[in-house]
């Protein structure tokens, strides 16, 4: 069904299956025409690939995703959305949809099951309230993927795209680089949606690596490292690393010495070579680990 971006048609869809937006749900779907098949096409989806889509609204960006992939699967929390998308992506028949919670689903069996042979993209306008949880959920299951294209908020577009180091990274930047190649590929007006949001977003892609840096317990400890260091991100490493793990801030010194870190740095002042070195060297010098 085309025209799905059309004020109109919504109204239309909305008076036939007396739908109602969510405020629970962040619900905003997309009124600009011109956005999902930038996605689509941006986002990897080509005649042999499989796309995972996470989050339908009325099927705007999925009806774009059909038309170029060999197969979609979507995943969509709200039930009422369901006999929607029966009647708005009846067409396709290269399109699957799964009523779940993203963040339940068991998506090595789902990708295994739904995309054999594929190379698969994930595609989603997400809520701002899950875009973190989504995105690390995806990034930290190692899931056979080749790159997560997202529309977000674009405050957490800058975020997650930030450089390291620098003033605008967090803890959440640190993960995302570790595990992917992320970039922004362009913004989109609060305009743009309906009901209209309070912010603008923007639309990132990460690709992600084939091969982590680390693995097992050094993963485990870079990241509890990170965490600390931004738990806090004002304050100097020796202050914040030394309170949130219980370490000395002698063993800390040390730890930033033998990393080659100077001893007055901040969190926004590291590099991911720079917290996987301090990491290392920091368990090399407590007795007991952490």
């Amino acid at each position: 069904m085309e025209n799905l971006s059309n004020i109109s048609t919504i109204r239309e869809i909305m008076d036939r299956f007396g739908f109602q937006f969510s405020k629970s749900l962040g619900q905003n779907f997309l009124i600009n025409p011109g956005i999902c098949p930038k996605i689509a096409e941006m986002g990897g989806a080509a005649v042999e690939t499989g796309v995972l889509e996470i989050g339908t609204g009325f099927g705007v960006l999925t009806h774009e995703l059909a038309k170029r992939a060999k197969k979609v699967v979507a995943v969509e929390l709200d039930s009422r959305l369901l006999p929607v998308l029966d009647y708005t992506l009846s067409e396709h028949k290269n399109v699957k949809v799964i009523n779940q919670d993203i963040l339940k689903v068991d998506l090595h069996k789902l990708i295994e099951e739904e995309f054999q042979g594929m190379d698969v993209y994930v595609c989603a306008n997400l809520p701002y309230y899950i875009t973190s949880p989504v995105i690390m959920a995806l990034l930290e299951q190692s899931l056979p993927i080749k790159a997560v294209t997202v529309m977000v908020q674009k405050e957490a577009a800058v975020r997650l795209c930030a450089n390291l180091p620098s003033r605008d990274c967090g803890a959440v930047t640190v993960a995302v680089r570790y595990y992917s190649e992320p970039r922004q590929l362009f913004t989109v007006s609060r305009g743009s949606f309906m009901p209209a949001p309070n912010v603008d977003s923007a639309v990132i892609r990460l690709d992600v690596k084939k091969d982590k840096p680390l693995s097992g317990d050094a993963e485990r400890r870079l990241f509890a490292v990170v965490k600390g260091a931004f738990s806090q991100r004002r304050k100097m490493l020796c202050n914040t690393i030394s309170s949130s793990l219980s370490v000395s801030k002698e063993q800390v010194s040390k730890a930033l010495k033998d990393a080659d870190i100077k001893e007055t740095a901040r969190a926004e002042e590291l590099s991911l070579d720079d917290f996987i070195q301090f990491s290392n060297c920091l368990y090399q010098t407590t007795e007991e680990g952490f």
